[in-house]
């Protein structure tokens, strides 16, 4: 496994408790969903090494 690091952030009020909730949904920590979400936007934004790097329009394009 990777090296973990943390840091800390600092967020609006109302989208932390969006965050949470959303995490809730998808029975994730927040630390996990806040993870998930930075993933998945790196691989979107082609940033992500790997097969799944671009992900969007076929033929790799992003949206």
């Amino acid at each position: 496994m990777a090296e973990r690091k943390s840091f800390l952030i600092r967020i609006d009020a109302q989208t932390l408790d969006l965050v949470k909730e959303w995490a809730d949904d998808e029975f994730r920590s927040l630390n996990g969903q806040v993870e998930y979400l930075l993933r998945e936007a790196l691989k979107r934004a082609g940033r992500l090494p790997g097969p799944a790097a671009r992900v969007g329009k076929p033929g790799g394009e992003p949206e």
